[in-house]
């Protein structure tokens, strides 16, 4: 079983940073893929990033590659996101995730999630 807790949220201007971290409880195997979901008022969850916890390998979503990064830390049982160059559409809640297999970018794929935390990116 793996539980995952969000931090990191807050209020940013545009053209911001702001750095999200999710912490796993639980044995992480080689194996676990993580991701970052976000979802907006109205909207669909939406797929941002995702990373191999067994190695180094990142995808991110068209709309925020280049300036969102994902990490982990294998050690501290910790993935990041770290989000630069805020836009207000990016403003949602993000949630972390994980499953025990190979990343993808549907949330469907992911049994664990966290409870989100809201990132707001005011004009």
């Amino acid at each position: 079983q793996v539980q995952l807790v969000e931090s990191g949220g807050g209020l940013v201007q545009a053209g911001g940073s702001l750095g999200l971290s999710c912490a796993a409880s639980g044995r992480l195997w080689s194996t676990y893929a993580m991701a970052w979901f976000r979802q907006a008022p109205g909207k669909e969850r939406e797929f941002v990033a995702h990373i191999f916890w067994g190695g180094s390998s990142t995808y991110y979503a068209d709309s925020v590659k280049g300036r969102f990064t994902i990490s982990r830390d294998n050690a501290k049982n910790t993935v990041a996101l770290q989000m630069n160059s805020l836009k207000p559409e990016d403003t949602a809640v993000y949630f972390c995730a994980a499953r025990n297999s190979i990343p993808s970018r549907n949330s469907y794929d992911y049994a664990y999630w966290g409870q989100g935390t809201q990132v707001t990116v005011s004009s």
